[in-house]
């Protein structure tokens, strides 16, 4: 255990527990000396529920803006300027298209994340080599001083596109965050390599516009009320949860009498929660089984030939593009016309391990059982051709005429909006070059070697590498992303990247390699409006409960003192502080926006505003009900089962014009599957948001970092339930206890993503981090992640 451990903190302070704050009404709160100001424990899952009105000031409603997915509603209840317990939304509003927001495990520890002892309390500055976490107190000024002649130097020496401000997800879906502040300072002095896409849903994002012109798929949860028939296909909102409403949806949906099927690799708790049966799948092989499913529809003439006609273009000869032969087809394709392999359940099932007749069940059941929606997770496409696993998920929905339809899903990435805020923080960047964020650490030491094959837009070539990284709020610059091996050895080589500045709340792993480590805030210390992913109508006030502990400083604070540095500041602030971006943010919404929308003072008393509609929102029903009035976003106007586009690419074997099936690297027909025997997958945890709280005991004790292990392939190594286990590829190494259990499918083992990399001497990972095993390969069109690809072997440790 590490000399600063927080567990190792908790256990040294336990006979302080006794010191109690009598007007908190809880049990097990310290008063700890240390920093700047107090420090305090306090247990959220003790507070007495009887307690009065009297043991607090004041009651604020607010909201976390991280990147969970959900945005429940969060009570501070606060005294003396300290909040001593945290409630959430327990309205029933008696009206069932607005559930209650309630937070899930990590939204009840969020007091302990503000007043946890491990908490950064000042700037500081590295004194040791990159990533051995050593570092000395300075000043504000100085930390300030550094970061604005780093934006300078690096600026004049190397040119804009030097300077990188990196995909981080800590702080995200509010109106500002640190990302933001970095890159309008940046944008001001010069401007930035610009980064697209992101590592949630990569390989959706490109390949799904290809069928629809968009990634506007999706349909509002109240639709799924309407459904008969539901299969997830690697979604787990019970855990990550997708949409804080999303779930009630799908209990009333069940309720409602829909059949609810799962495919995973994994039991998970959506399963449990909510499915009539579980489909256990090998990873990467998720489209074998969607052509052998669309080879059941169509030869049982289940398919709805009359929509595929009418909307769509590719599935047989007769609607293909001018020039195309009919061969290439969709149809031809299941029908094994070229290649001379009909994909057949039996094919299928030698591949993907799911039985020929269970897959011939579900076809049918899909095609009959209407309406029927088919809903993709974003898992399932963080692999090797993940872009095929969400243009296949469409291109079923569009053999059984799903698309359109109340109660139907179109599939694919399966965003939806019809509601909306105005962000008034803009950044105009002159810097029109950009590459794919998962390959930033290709920018950093080949970057002026990238071409459009790496993804390059904006220019033929970059004139520098990346020098200058800001990471803000996020861990991805070690933890979260590929090969965490090889990621440390690049950025401790100080003569590729020059200056990286970090803020955070913690020291985690990607703080240990910055120059500059800046203490941010949480959102208990700002004000901010949170916004659900793109997946819900309502947005939450997030009210400023209490002023920043320590020296903690919201980003936007800090880049106003470094824009004044550079000569920027009026530019960069717009003569506003955070609270005048909500209420501007609040003030044009409704003149903009919508009238309806409550005043700043009505929604700060409310706490939440919930968009209300008529009727549900069905994805592309406006071009079902009429396409000549309403075409497609593609080239051809229709839905696009064959892309010509992706065909003149001419890399038809890894990009093909329609989704197929292709064999993956590190899959189980790889042969490399004869050294490393085991596919390895991740999935995010109930205890963690990616890898924010992975330092809080509680959540530690909801749910283990452990990996899951079958008994069938426990047994063949001497391996039992409890026992520590070595997990290693050619990538790196790691330790961990493994859980043997039936849930999850013989041949594949699974590590909660997020753990905090931490290495011994020997660089073996102690806690479990997966990224220490994960490939930075990219996806051949989408240049996205493909984390859910990794073969591995597992043996029982020896201490």
């Amino acid at each position: 255990m590490s000399k600063d451990s927080p567990v190792k903190n908790l256990l040294a302070n336990k006979m302080q527990r006794r010191t109690f704050l009598k007007w908190s009404g809880a049990i097990g709160v310290p008063v700890i000396a240390g920093g700047v100001g107090t420090k305090l424990l306090i247990d959220n899952q003790k507070v007495e529920k009887t307690a009065s009105a009297s043991d607090w000031d004041k009651v604020v409603s607010t909201c976390s803006i991280n990147n969970c997915g959900g945005r429940c509603v969060i009570k501070a209840y606060v005294k003396d300027g300290v909040v001593v317990r945290v409630a959430t939304d327990t309205q029933e509003s008696g009206d069932p298209s607005i559930p209650p927001l309630r937070a899930c495990v990590r939204g009840r520890n969020y007091r302990n994340l503000l007043y946890h002892p491990d908490r950064l309390k000042y700037p500081m500055k590295r004194v040791g080599k990159r990533g051995e976490g050593k570092f000395e107190r300075i000043s504000w000024e100085e930390a300030i001083e550094t970061i604005a002649s780093e934006i300078k130097r690096i600026g004049e020496t190397y040119g804009p596109e030097s300077r990188y401000v990196n995909y981080a997800s800590g702080q995200s879906w509010g109106l500002h965050g640190g990302r933001n502040s970095a890159r309008k300072v940046l944008a001001l002095t010069g401007g930035y390599l610009n980064y697209r896409n992101d590592y949630s849903s990569g390989a959706g994002n490109v390949a799904t516009p290809y069928t629809y012109g968009t990634n506007n798929s999706g349909s509002s949860f109240d639709s799924l009320l309407h459904s008969k028939y539901i299969i997830l296909w690697g979604q787990n909102p019970s855990e990550m949860i997708f949409s804080t409403p999303y779930r009630e949806y799908l209990m009333q949906a069940k309720k409602n009498g829909a059949k609810i099927i799962l495919i995973d690799p994994r039991y998970t708790d959506t399963a449990i929660a909510f499915a009539d049966e579980w489909i256990p799948i090998k990873p990467t092989t998720d489209n074998a089984m969607m052509d052998a499913m669309g080879y059941v529809i169509v030869t049982e003439n289940l398919h709805d030939q009359e929509f595929l006609d009418k909307y769509c273009v590719g599935f047989d000869g007769d609607h293909m593009p001018d020039g195309i032969a009919p061969q290439e087809s969709v149809k031809s394709y299941l029908m094994g016309e070229k290649d001379g392999v009909a994909k057949t359940p039996e094919w299928a099932a030698k591949i993907c391990g799911v039985p020929a007749d269970k897959i011939r069940e579900i076809a049918r059941n899909y095609a009959t059982i209407k309406p029927a929606a088919l809903i993709q997770g974003w898992a399932a496409q963080r692999q090797a051709y993940g872009e095929q696993f969400m243009r296949g998920g469409a291109q079923l929905a569009c053999l059984t005429g799903n698309v359109g339809k109340l109660g139907g899903w179109a599939a694919g990435t399966g965003y939806w909006s019809r509601a909306d805020i105005v962000y008034p923080f803009k950044v105009e960047n002159p810097v029109k070059a950009s590459i794919p964020c998962f390959l930033w650490t290709k920018a950093v030491e080949q970057g002026t070697e990238m071409t459009a094959e790496d993804g390059l837009q904006g220019t033929d070539k970059l004139t520098t590498n990346i020098k200058l990284i800001f990471n803000m709020a996020g861990n991805m610059l070690v933890n979260q992303h590929s090969d965490i091996n090889k990621t440390t050895s690049l950025l401790e080589d100080e003569s590729k990247v020059e200056f990286i500045c970090v803020s955070d709340l913690f020291m985690t792993p990607s703080a240990k390699y910055a120059d500059i480590v800046l203490p941010g805030t949480t959102f208990f210390e700002r004000y901010d409006i949170g916004v659900p992913w793109c997946f819900g109508d309502y947005v939450v006030f997030g009210d400023k409960t209490i002023d920043p502990l320590y020296e903690c400083r919201n980003e936007y604070d800090v880049f106003t003192e470094v824009a004044d540095k550079l000569g920027v500041k009026d530019q960069f602030t717009e003569g506003k502080t955070i609270l005048d971006l909500v209420k501007d943010s609040v003030k044009r919404t409704r003149e903009e926006l919508d009238p309806n929308f409550p005043t700043f003072e009505e929604f700060r008393e409310k706490g939440v505003h919930h968009f209300k509609f008529d009727e549900p929102l069905v994805g592309f029903k406006a071009q079902i009900d009429d396409l000549e009035k309403n075409p497609f976003e593609t080239p051809s106007g229709k839905i696009e089962l064959f892309s010509k586009t992706l065909w003149d690419m001419n890399q038809r074997e890894e990009i093909p014009a329609i989704a197929k099936y292709i064999s993956s690297w590190e899959g189980p027909e790889d042969p490399l599957i004869e050294k490393y025997p085991l596919q390895l997958i991740s999935w995010h945890y109930k205890r963690r948001c990616h890898s924010t709280y992975d330092n809080m005991p509680w959540l530690e004790e909801a749910a283990k970092q452990e990996m899951w292990l079958n008994p069938k392939d426990a047994d063949k190594r001497g391996i039992k339930d409890g026992d520590k286990v070595q997990v290693f590829n050619d990538r790196g190494s790691l330790l961990i206890d493994v859980k043997v259990t039936t849930r999850i499918t013989p041949g594949v083992a699974g590590i909660p993503q997020g753990a905090w990399y931490t290495p011994d001497k020997a660089g073996t990972d102690q806690r479990g981090s997966i990224n220490v095993l994960t490939s930075q390969r990219p996806t051949p069109l989408a240049k996205s992640n493909p984390q859910l690809t990794n073969l591995v072997e597992v043996k029982k440790h020896k201490e």
